[in-house]
């Protein structure tokens, strides 16, 4: 006998527990709690003997041990309430192509900064002394291209920021 021999024999043990049980969480338990015990007591197996009938009596003996020992109790969860929101994920792709793209727009040091600040984590006098730049400039820096990067997300081309001096 190997694993082959008895991966065969799942859908119908699935298909017994399921009907034994009517709960097919149960039954995908029991048919689990099967499987362990008939690896863990392979040695018990006589070879030659049918493989089906075997795996079959472990489950009914587990059954049985099911049933004799006392229930704990238990309380039914609510399926709805117990599940917490989840914002879908078809459109998670899209937004990071979308600020993969917006970071290239970036200027070279504007993109250094958010991506040591955003990405890596760093603190801003982390920042200053990896880049060797003082810290004013990284928190301006930061400041400048978190908005241009907001601008481009949105829509928008941050158009220059030029004023006619006089």
């Amino acid at each position: 006998m190997d694993s082959r021999d008895i991966l065969v024999e799942i859908p119908r043990l699935r298909r017994y527990a399921r009907a034994l049980l009517g709960d097919r969480a149960a039954a995908d338990d029991l048919v689990q709690d099967t499987l362990e015990r008939a690896w863990t007591r392979f040695a018990q197996w006589r070879a030659g003997s049918d493989l089906r009938a075997w795996l079959f009596s472990i489950m009914h003996n587990l059954r049985v041990d099911q049933l004799r020992r006392p229930a704990l109790p238990t309380e039914t969860l609510d399926e709805v309430a117990g599940q917490v929101p989840t914002r879908p994920t078809q459109s998670d792709q899209l937004e990071v192509m979308d600020i993969e793209s917006a970071l290239r727009q970036l200027p070279e040091e504007q993109r250094e900064v958010l991506l040591l600040v955003g990405l890596d984590d760093m603190s801003y006098a982390e920042v200053a002394s990896t880049l060797g730049i003082p810290l004013g400039t990284v928190m301006s820096r930061l400041s400048r291209g978190r908005e241009r990067l907001r601008q481009i997300m949105a829509g928008r081309q941050p158009g220059a920021s030029l004023r006619v001096v006089k």
